[in-house]
């Protein structure tokens, strides 16, 4: 019982620098990790190993999910639209470094929104798909280089953020059972408390 009670403080820690070095803007996002496999997977697995594009994106769904399909079906399509445009304008732009503080910003508002299981309108869940979508988007195509490739990447990411959203806010939207829904508001917890964790670390880096 000692061992293991003087073990557990660390946990939080280890949480929390994970985080930091996976969301650490001192490399460019618009640098994929290669497949082997060509753009459109490159821009799948980049994707998927990042998680300040990726839990926001989750976030994001789970919350239209939790007012049901009408907000559903308009993230699944604005969010990926949004995310293209971003992106394709984005390629024209030099590199753009990404914040560990915005990132944790998208966490704790998203996070925030579902693990509260706030009752906000349309507008406000398709404002918040454009913007994410944009700003995100223009992280991922600056830098990229050759327009071709870009697109490929791009095609592959949006892909990726698409069905994401299909997934996660589909599951939600089947949800009957009470305790079900607040497993749902229970992610969204975790996804705010990821990001109090790596605002909280990129605060001590400064």
């Amino acid at each position: 019982m000692t061992g293991r009670r003087g073990r557990s403080p660390a946990l939080p820690g280890l949480v929390a620098a994970a985080l930091a070095t996976l969301t650490s803007p001192t490399t460019a996002r618009a640098h994929l990790n290669s497949t082997g496999m060509g753009p459109l997977y490159d821009g799948v697995l980049h994707f998927v190993l990042s998680p300040e594009d990726l839990l926001p994106v989750l976030g994001l769904a789970l919350l239209a999910g939790l007012r049901g399909g009408a907000q559903s079906r308009r993230a699944l399509f604005v969010l990926p639209v949004a995310w293209l445009l971003g992106g394709l304008a984005g390629t024209a732009a030099p590199v753009t470094v990404g914040s560990p503080f915005v990132s944790a910003a998208w966490f704790l508002l998203l996070g925030g929104l579902v693990a509260a299981d706030a009752r906000v309108p349309q507008g406000v869940t398709v404002g918040l798909a454009v913007v994410l979508g944009l700003s995100h988007g223009w992280l991922n195509g600056s830098g990229m280089g050759d327009l071709g490739p870009a697109v490929g990447a791009l095609v592959g990411l949006t892909a990726s953020v698409f069905i994401v959203v299909a997934l996660g806010s589909a599951l939600v939207v089947s949800l009957r059972a009470h305790w079900a829904r607040i497993a749902v508001r229970v992610a969204g917890s975790w996804v705010a408390a990821s990001g109090l964790l790596l605002l909280g670390w990129a605060a001590r880096l400064r």
